[in-house]
């Protein structure tokens, strides 16, 4: 008799470790699921705050540099850039063949300043075509298409019914 209630015993005892060790590994996978689950919500978090910094980082860089009529604006690559007389506003006018000799300033992003550019007076408007293009103390910004790298050949011209100027870091106009 006292042989097979020892046997009951352990057998209880048996059941109860193992209950208890499935409830505890249950826990800690559920646990470990949530934390899962936590850090999953945290790396989407970190992926969209790196995502909008990208976006930012894309945005096109207007910086200044020298030429015959002083400091101006210029891209990256040291394409001239233009304003046009006929824009009073932030609202671009110049499209269609307008546009095919004088290319807007376009980007993805935020603009970013370089060099002696104000990065308060950056700013953007959107395009008819939905594209964003970059202004400098309110007007829209433009290159001219036959021009290369560090020339400044069009600046006090008249095409499209209006003079183009360079632009300055102050963001006025040259005369």
């Amino acid at each position: 008799m006292v042989v097979i209630t020892l046997l009951v015993l352990g057998i209880a005892l048996t059941a109860a470790w193992k209950s208890t060790q499935s409830k505890s590994a249950s826990t800690t996978a559920q646990e470990s699921s949530a934390q899962a689950v936590d850090n999953s919500k945290y790396i989407k978090t970190q992926d969209s705050e790196t995502n909008k910094e990208n976006k930012e980082a894309t945005g096109t860089v207007i910086t200044s540099g020298e030429s015959q009529f002083g400091t101006m604006l210029f891209n990256t690559s040291q394409q001239a850039i233009y304003i046009w007389e006929v824009e009073e506003s932030t609202n671009a006018e110049c499209y269609a063949d307008c546009a095919d000799l004088w290319p807007p300033v376009l980007t993805d992003g935020s603009p970013r300043a370089s060099g002696n550019v104000k990065s308060e007076l950056l700013g953007t408007t959107t395009r008819t075509d939905g594209s964003v293009q970059v202004t400098y103390n309110g007007h829209p910004l433009y290159y001219y298409a036959h021009e290369g790298p560090g020339e400044v050949e069009c600046h006090n011209i008249i095409t499209h019914g209006g003079l183009w100027w360079v632009i300055h870091p102050d963001g006025n106009r040259t005369d």
